[in-house]
């Protein structure tokens, strides 16, 4: 069987200028992190759509049936502003669809949503991200923060597995994880499952959680999908493929 995915975000613009003595000259950068993602679930049961976070800001469906031949989206590294602020918002004043509620309706009605951690995730940097009191916040099995949430670990942190029978951890057991670099702080709720974290001397805070929202599955995971808080290590490591697809298959399995 199977199973379509849509990832939406994890890319950005980058603008710089360069100095040369008197002289000076600007440059532009598209860049996308979604790679190690896509070559995980390349030849799987999951087949992934991905959309990029200037592209998501108009393509992004505007009416829930535009949802219906997706098994999983994904949000990683994405503000809400993106959904919540589309050109016609934003440049003409017209009232549009809220992609948020409609997220959350289509969650309850069966759909499988994932947050991936980053700089635009969950509360995010400066607390820009903006994810904390939205509809799509409802559904996930984490709450936000109202405050800038990211914690950073330069020293690295391996994760404490506090489930290792559980389905997503099938094949990732009995051995220490490459580190991570840095994760989204959030809150588990009441009634969801942790199934990694932070060791508890790096603060304890929640890694890999999974949840319910009326007939959907949900799932954090608040580190990244690539680097920067993903060490490469992370993302050569052979359960990298597995973690992804073993989360992906939790999430559409009933």
């Amino acid at each position: 069987m199977s199973f379509k995915v849509l990832l939406v975000g994890e890319s950005w613009t980058t603008s710089e200028t360069h100095y040369k003595g008197f002289d000076q000259f600007g440059s532009v950068r598209f860049m996308s992190g979604a790679k190690p993602l896509l070559d995980a679930l390349a030849g799987s049961d999951f087949h992934l759509d991905y959309m990029t976070a200037h592209d998501a800001a108009e393509g992004f469906p505007f009416e829930i049936g535009g949802l219906a031949e997706y098994d999983v989206i994904i949000l990683s590294d994405i503000g809400a502003n993106t959904f919540l602020l589309p050109p016609d918002v934003w440049l003409r004043s017209q009232c549009v669809p809220n992609r948020l509620r409609m997220m959350k309706d289509w969650v309850a009605q069966g759909g499988n949503l994932i947050m991936m951690g980053g700089y635009f995730s969950f509360q995010g940097i400066d607390g820009k991200a903006r994810w904390r009191n939205t509809a799509v916040e409802d559904v996930l099995p984490v709450t936000c923060h109202p405050w800038d949430d990211r914690v950073e670990i330069p020293e690295g942190a391996v994760a404490d597995i506090l489930l290792p029978d559980h389905p997503v951890m099938a094949g990732l057991t009995g051995t220490a994880w490459p580190p991570i670099l840095g994760v989204n702080e959030v809150v588990a709720r009441d009634g969801t499952t942790v199934v990694a974290r932070l060791p508890e001397d790096q603060g304890g805070y929640p890694l890999l959680v999974l949840g319910q929202h009326g007939k959907g599955r949900t799932a954090a995971w608040t580190s990244d999908i690539a680097p920067h808080w993903l060490s490469p290590e992370f993302c050569a490591w052979d359960g990298y493929t597995r973690l992804w697809r073993n989360v992906l298959g939790w999430l559409v399995a009933r």
